[in-house]
C-alpha cells in the first residue's frame, strides 16, 4: 500500500498499513481471487520471461483495497526485478518523474498509484518514456534552451487507479495490458481471512472466517482490518479462538451490520431516506449532511452501496432505494415510491441499483 492508498481510504492508519504489508501475498499463486486477472497476468509474465523482455505496461483499475499494489509488487517479484513505488499526487514537477525514470534499471517496475491524479505536464513526460523509452530534458531557459533526449532502459510502468474514467486517452492507450479488479465474493474473502489468521498465529474456525467475510464489503483490506479487531475480542473473551459467535459479537461492537454496512454507510442512507425524505440529493449536500468529503463518499462508500442496490445515482442526485428502506426498517415514502415506478421492472431494488 502506498501513501496515496490512504487518500482513498481515510480509515487506514500507519499501523494498519504495516499490518496489511505483512499479509501481502508474495507470488501470483499466493494471490487469492481475481481468477481471470491472475490467469492473464500469469500468461503475460511467462511470455515476457521466455522472450527475456520487460513486461508490457500494465494498468490496474478498481476500488481501493482490492490488491492493486500487491499485484504490482508480485509482478516485479515474478520478473526478478526491482520496483519503485510512488503516487500521482507526489509527482508535482517534471524533474520528479525524470529523476525516478533515470534511476530505473533494465526491466524494473515503476508503480504509480492513483495515476489519474498525476499533473498533466508531468504526464506528458511519460508519453515518450512509455512508447520509445526516451526522456526529453530541457536545458537552459528562453532562447538559449535546448532539448536533450536521453535513452532509458526498457522498464514496466504499472499504473493503479480507482477512477479510470479520469485517465486521459493518450495515457490510457499507451498501456498494453489493462485489467480491472472487481469486488471479492465471500468464499475468496474467507480464504484470505484464513490465510491472514495463519500468518498472525490466530485460530479461526471456518464459520468465524465466513462471518467476517460476509461483512467485509467485498474488500480484502477491510477483511484483514476486521480480522485484527475480531482478534482483539477473541483474545479477551474467547481464549484467542475466533468462531462465529465471537466474530458476530466483535462486529456488533464495531457497529458493522449483517450487510457489512458501518455507521457512516447507515448515516448516508438515513439522511437520504429520512432527512431529505427520499428526494434526490446532490453529492455536496449529502457530504455536508454526514460531515464527510464528497470525494470520500464518491470513491469509498458509494461504490459498495451502488453494488448492493442500496443507493442510486439519478440525473437529479443521489437517492436511497426501496432495498435501503427495507434494510433500515423504514417504509418507503410516497415521493420515493413515485420515483421508483419510473424504473420498476419487477425488481425495484435491482432497478434502482442499475441507475448511474
Amino acid at each position: 500500500m502506498t501513501d496515496d492508498d490512504r487518500l482513498g481510504d481515510p480509515e487506514v492508519t500507519p499501523e494498519e498499513e504495516s499490518f496489511d504489508t505483512s499479509l501481502r501475498p508474495r507470488t501470483l499463486d499466493d494471490f487469492i481471487g481475481q481468477d481471470s486477472v491472475r490467469q492473464q497476468l500469469g500468461i503475460f509474465l511467462e511470455a515476457a520471461r521466455q522472450r527475456d523482455e520487460a513486461l508490457d505496461h500494465v494498468l490496474l483499475a478498481g476500488p481501493p483495497g482490492l490488491g492493486k499494489t500487491s499485484l504490482a509488487i508480485i509482478l516485479a517479484s515474478e520478473m526478478g526485478v526491482e520496483i519503485t513505488i510512488t503516487s500521482g499526487p507526489v509527482l508535482e514537477r517534471k524533474g520528479d518523474l525524470a529523476a525516478i525514470l533515470t534511476a530505473l534499471g533494465p526491466g524494473d517496475v515503476l508503480f504509480v498509484d492513483e495515476i489519474h491524479r498525476m499533473n498533466r505536464s508531468v504526464e506528458e513526460v511519460l508519453y515518450p518514456a512509455m512508447e520509445d523509452f526516451q526522456l526529453d530534458v530541457v536545458l537552459g531557459q528562453g532562447p538559449q534552451a535546448r532539448t536533450l533526449r536521453l535513452d532509458l532502459p526498457r522498464f514496466t510502468l504499472v499504473g493503479a487507479t480507482t477512477r479510470s474514467g479520469l485517465l486521459t486517452t493518450p495515457l490510457r492507450d499507451r498501456f498494453g495490458v489493462v485489467q480491472r479488479l472487481d469486488y471479492y465474493g465471500p468464499d475468496d474473502l474467507a480464504r484470505i481471512i484464513t490465510r491472514s489468521a495463519d500468518l498472525l498465529g490466530v485460530e479461526v474456525a471456518p464459520d468465524g472466517a465466513v462471518a467476517i467475510a460476509v461483512r467485509s464489503r467485498g474488500t480484502p483490506r477491510i477483511a484483514n482490518r476486521l480480522l485484527r479487531r475480531v482478534r482483539d475480542v477473541a483474545q479477551v473473551k474467547a481464549m484467542g479462538r475466533i468462531d462465529q459467535p465471537v466474530a458476530e459479537e466483535a462486529l456488533q461492537i464495531l457497529e458493522v451490520d449483517d450487510a457489512g454496512l458501518d455507521d457512516l454507510d447507515r448515516k448516508i442512507l438515513t439522511h437520504l431516506a429520512v432527512t431529505f425524505s427520499g428526494r434526490p440529493t446532490g453529492l455536496g449536500t449529502l457530504a455536508d449532511a454526514v460531515g464527510e468529503s464528497p470525494d470520500t463518499i464518491e470513491d469509498v462508500y458509494e461504490p459498495f452501496l451502488l453494488q448492493q442496490g442500496l443507493l442510486a445515482r439519478t440525473p437529479r442526485g443521489r437517492v436511497a432505494t426501496p432495498r435501503a428502506y427495507a434494510h433500515l426498517g423504514l417504509e418507503v415514502p410516497k415521493v420515493a415510491a413515485a420515483q421508483d415506478s419510473l424504473f420498476d421492472d419487477g425488481d425495484p431494488g435491482a432497478a434502482w441499483g442499475s441507475v448511474r
